[in-house]
């Protein structure tokens, strides 16, 4: 129906809910008013703390977080450039502050992303100086949303669990490597540590489970290897 053909009374009536529905909203905002104002003091106190929330919040990413990124990276690179000089006790450091490389750097900056690596990179310094243990717990430390480089984490922590003679533990390290990554040739590099660990702990049913997935996924790095151990599962 039009408003040309309402009746007035539907008019009126309209209007009297129209008027009916301002005053709910002027009374509503005339309550609202006046709970502000009795209580202004208390409301302005915790504004004014949501107000230096925030603005602590953003001082803080300025002048502590982005200072220790920069601190971080500067100290990783110089690692870093040890590293690559073949100067691997410097790169490690931790012995001075003049000199903190890779362990100092984590130490420092753990909560950076440059202090994790730095765990990362002291850890596979300790892993080849044969101290496993110093090297599984540092690059326990390390964590990344780049799905490879958590690979190669499991497969080092994997590698030092080996040689710290927990072979059940190495295993499942390794598996955990194996499907860490969407890379096909990481999987395939882990699922076969894997399987060899398998192996050697005569668990005859994971290791053919472990190359069988080399056989259907992986044969384009592994080059038909993988059915020879198939072969040699089933001959123990």
């Amino acid at each position: 129906m039009t408003d040309k053909h309402k009746s007035k009374k539907q008019l009126e009536n309209e209007g009297k809910e129209t008027v009916e529905i301002f005053q709910d909203l002027d009374q509503t905002a005339l309550k609202t008013e006046m709970f502000i104002e009795k209580y202004a003091k208390q409301i302005g106190i915790i504004f004014g703390l949501l107000v230096l929330g925030v603005l602590g919040y953003f001082a803080y990413q300025q002048f502590v977080e982005n200072p220790k990124n920069e601190e971080a990276t500067i100290s990783y690179l110089a690692a870093q450039k040890n590293l690559s000089e073949g100067k691997e006790d410097l790169a490690l450091g931790g012995k001075s502050a003049a000199n903190p490389g890779f362990k100092g750097t984590y130490e420092q900056y753990s909560g950076t992303a440059a202090g994790k690596l730095s765990a990362y990179n002291a850890g596979l310094i300790k892993f080849k100086e044969g101290k496993y243990q110093e090297a599984y717990d540092l690059l326990d430390k390390f964590s990344s949303d780049n799905k490879i480089l958590m690979a190669l984490k499991y497969g080092a922590m994997g590698d030092a669990l080996a040689n710290l003679n927990k072979s059940e533990d190495a295993l499942s390290m390794m598996d955990k490597a194996a499907s860490a990554s969407d890379d096909a040739y990481t999987s395939y590099y882990f699922t076969k540590k894997a399987g060899l660990l398998a192996l050697a702990l005569k668990k005859n049913d994971d290791a053919k489970k472990y190359f069988s997935t080399i056989d259907e996924k992986y044969q384009d790095y592994d080059g038909g290897t993988s059915d020879a151990y198939i072969e040699m599962v089933k001959n123990f």
